[in-house]
């Protein structure tokens, strides 16, 4: 029987109960049902051998057609948002300087997100947080694919901040305390 790290367990549980199951992305209940997620450990603290196991995830992507997007959590490092916001830009560099623009696109994750500009308090930022730093290595092409057919998706961010508005801190705060706390 093979042993899930607990990293994994957290990120899946948590596209269960707040990606999926609040439909904050509408197109990420089919990936996970068709077991088209990469989920990939990264296990790194420090910047350079961090973007080298992004580069190596979009690598994996271009090679392995099947698999639709990666989830690249950092189970260690990158704690600090200021320093995973760091992680995130240059890795948007890496993917210009690699080739991969246009093909790859990175959605951020962390447990301390916060829009610019925005209270750290406000519940919006749950739509952008998750049990563990977390960068979404996402195909340019199949997110065209979904938006071509999916009505009106210039809404999808205005409706799921409504939502978590509505929703509130207290009920994240206590679903991700609960999802830590189960693994």
């Amino acid at each position: 029987m093979t042993t899930i790290h607990p990293a994994i367990l957290k990120t899946k549980h948590w596209l269960e109960q707040v990606i999926i199951g609040l439909n904050f992305c509408p197109f990420a209940k089919k990936e996970f049902v068709n077991n088209t997620i990469d989920y990939h450990i990264c296990a790194q603290r420090k910047l350079e051998p961090a973007l080298t196991s992004l580069i190596e995830r979009c690598q994996y992507l271009q090679e392995h057609d099947a698999i639709d997007t990666s989830l690249v959590i950092f189970s260690l490092g990158f704690r600090d948002f200021e320093d995973y916001l760091d992680l995130v830009d240059y890795g948007n560099q890496l993917l210009i300087d690699s080739g991969f623009e246009g093909i790859f696109q990175l959605a951020s994750f962390h447990p301390d997100y916060c829009f610019e500009g925005e209270d750290e308090n406000d519940a919006a930022n749950f739509t952008n947080r998750s049990p563990l730093p977390t960068v979404h290595i996402i195909r340019e092409a199949s997110l065209a694919r979904v938006l071509a057919v999916y009505k009106n998706p210039e809404a999808i961010p205005d409706n799921n901040i409504a939502l978590a508005r509505a929703k509130g801190k207290s009920y994240f705060t206590e679903l991700l305390a609960g999802i830590h706390n189960k693994y």
